[in-house]
């Protein structure tokens, strides 16, 4: 079988940069200025849009720093680091949804140039340098991350991937056994695609997970999107369901992370969430397939 070939495109659009990977298989549109957030991952074979933005209307725009991410342009996919609830640590104060998702990341031109997306940032708050490389094999969204630690002394993080699912009718989510076993019977997560948690929305937990996957299936469409990841990396994962109970939005996100809570301040005094030793560094991958 003959290897798909890559291709790299800067366009505009909104008025910011965007940068595209896409073969015959996938495509992924990212957007540096705007957290390195990834606005569209698309399966080319099906034409299925996996990510969601509100109402049917993709708009872009900036957001100040401290700012809530209900008032963000809340399209597709985002690094939540160094917590995901808003919350005090040491003495700093951390926004929602983290530092990262809404200020300007650094492209490695030199990377770019050799069909890798490599973008960067240095967090203002928290002593991190963050870094992720994301990557095109065939059907798959390879991405590698590096934390770095600028400081002396040890340092505690909460991460998570944050991406905003479309729905479709027929759409299942796909665990291993071993993770539903963890969800305490959350009745909505059998059925993400007619289910009403109560309030209309809810977060939920699998921790400890001991196999580092999950997936939305949909037989009909012949379309599927999995995630992947090391559990050894990344032991928990995260679930999320709005039926209109936030901002009366309407999406699924399936959240890998390393904690069984969004607010570092508690993580960090439970002992469930990343360390790295003073002027260290961590790593993790995680992979995205998109399709069968």
């Amino acid at each position: 079988m003959k290897a798909l070939t890559n291709h790299l495109a800067v366009r505009q659009f909104q008025g910011f940069t965007v940068h595209v990977l896409n073969n015959d298989e996938v495509e992924l549109a990212l957007v540096p200025e705007l957290g390195a957030k990834i606005i569209s991952l698309k399966n080319l074979r099906t034409g299925r849009e996996w990510l969601w933005h509100p109402k049917d209307t993709l708009k872009l725009f900036k957001n100040q720093p401290g700012d809530d991410f209900s008032a963000g342009p809340l399209v597709g996919m985002d690094e939540c680091l160094p917590t995901i609830y808003p919350c005090s640590w040491r003495g700093r104060t951390l926004p929602d949804h983290g530092e990262v998702w809404n200020q300007p990341w650094q492209v490695d031109q030199a990377a770019w140039q050799n069909g890798r997306l490599t973008t960067s940032i240095r967090l203002k708050t928290s002593p991190f340098v963050f870094q992720r490389t994301i990557e095109l094999h065939e059907n798959e969204v390879r991405c590698n991350y590096r934390l770095s630690n600028l400081s002396a002394t040890e340092e505690q993080f909460v991460w998570a991937l944050h991406p905003l699912l479309q729905l479709a009718a027929g759409d299942e989510l796909d665990l291993p056994d071993s993770t539903r076993e963890l969800l305490n019977g959350e009745t909505w997560v059998d059925d993400v695609t007619s289910a009403i948690p109560t309030m209309n929305c809810a977060k939920t937990f699998a921790s400890p997970v001991s196999e580092g996957w999950a997936a939305i299936k949909n037989e009909k469409q012949g379309d599927r999107l999995e995630f992947i990841w090391d559990p050894a990396e990344n032991n928990a994962l995260g679930l999320w369901l709005t039926r209109g109970g936030w901002h009366g939005h309407h999406h699924f996100a399936l959240e890998p992370t390393n904690a069984n809570n969004d607010s570092l301040a508690v993580a960090a005094i439970r002992r469930q969430c990343g360390t790295i030793a003073g002027y260290g560094s961590t790593t993790w991958v995680l992979s995205l397939k998109v399709g069968r």
